[in-house]
């Protein structure tokens, strides 16, 4: 009777053990590579002048922004903008490594490290990689053609962009609704609330209002930190729920973005750009929805909603007010604008955005 009950008390134990060492470990070797990978990656990229040639005068919308101009116009140039490719590639070589050795090696050591499975993380592996090659696409005719000041960009035109990453929601939806069966979301204090084929929609909206978020990316070091709390919160909840393998494929993204922040922290050796914004939002968005917590996510990525909400504000009082609420959109740059310094900014944002993560994980859990 006594050896029974030890026996079922410290085999859980140990599993819990073994999972914590997975999704540190993972975290931790996702940190090396990616610092391990930075010198060959930056020599590469200021070898070829992966820059833009000319700071942004306009915005998406076509509006001059001589303040925005004025203020960047010693950042903006010369500083390579693919950084973000050192997240999609530490995630996809850990990724891959680990699947391929799992497959031909007999070792349950390389099966737990593993954490590529079909119910967890295939999905949001997927959609990591396909929206960071279309970003990827963007960043790369940014710095091959010379900036049109008309449209505010050199790259892949916004409604191009927006319309890829509605296709992608779309089929991200339709694999929840269809083939996972989703139509419940759960809301802490109420549980699961059934919203049937609204939930292709909700699926659908997150993903855009999360790809409108991208605007974060506007001072040196800023996106990658509000980024490694967000992804350390949904870390947090996956690992609550069971969620091994989200857990670790959320901590190899907090290890490739500590690893890029690194070489991003003003001066910045290169920027995130597209090819590293466009995979965390939507990958993001796949994440809070397999978790079953994306009624949090507002919580948890509070910088990200502030940034797009200042933009909204900003835009609707141009065209029904004919003024401006910020000196200029999105918010971070707002602040700066009244004298505040880039680096002040950024770790004012870090800390809300911590403790919001924080926050937003407690509310997530609640009642489950």
């Amino acid at each position: 009777m006594h050896l029974t009950e030890a026996t079922t008390t410290v085999v859980p134990e140990f599993g819990n053990l073994v999972n914590v060492i997975k999704v540190f470990g993972l975290f931790a070797v996702s940190f090396i590579i990616t610092m391990a990978m930075t010198p060959f990656l930056s020599r590469l990229m200021y070898r070829y002048e992966l820059w833009r040639k000319d700071v942004r005068t306009s915005s998406p919308d076509g509006s001059a922004t001589p303040l925005f101009a004025a203020l960047h116009k010693n950042r903006e140039t010369k500083v390579p903008r693919l950084g973000g490719a050192l997240i999609w590639l530490t995630t996809g070589i850990l990724a891959f490594g680990l699947w391929l050795i799992s497959r031909l090696s007999d070792s349950s050591f390389w099966d737990k490290a593993n954490f590529l499975s079909r119910d967890q993380t295939w999905l949001p592996f997927v959609t990591l990689l396909a929206a960071s090659f279309l970003g990827l696409g963007d960043d790369l005719t940014q710095v091959w053609r010379k900036n049109d000041s008309k449209k505010g960009s050199g790259g892949i035109k916004f409604r191009h962009r927006l319309f890829a990453i509605f296709l992608i929601a779309l089929a991200g939806a339709w694999w929840f609704y269809t083939k996972l069966g989703w139509r419940t979301i759960y809301i802490s204090g109420l549980g699961d609330i059934f919203i049937g084929f609204w939930y292709i929609p909700l699926f659908v909206a997150v993903m855009i209002l999360l790809f409108s978020s991208s605007i974060v990316d506007g001072i040196d070091g800023l996106s990658g930190g509000v980024f490694a709390s967000i992804f350390g919160a949904y870390a947090g909840i996956a690992f609550f729920r069971g969620q091994i393998n989200i857990a670790a494929f959320a901590a190899v993204i907090i290890g490739a973005l500590l690893g890029f922040l690194w070489f991003n922290i003003p001066p910045a050796r290169f920027y995130m750009g597209e090819s590293g914004m466009l995979g965390l939002t939507t990958s993001l968005t796949v994440i809070a929805f397999l978790t079953d917590s994306v009624i949090a996510l507002p919580i948890i990525g509070f910088i990200l909603m502030i940034e797009v909400a200042s933009d909204i504000i900003q835009f609707m009082s141009k065209r029904y007010r004919g003024k401006k609420v910020f000196l200029i959109a999105p918010i971070h740059h707002h602040f700066e604008a009244k004298g505040w310094a880039p680096e002040k900014v950024t770790m004012r944002f870090w800390v809300i955005g911590a403790v919001t993560a924080v926050v937003g994980m407690v509310v997530a859990l609640i009642g489950r």
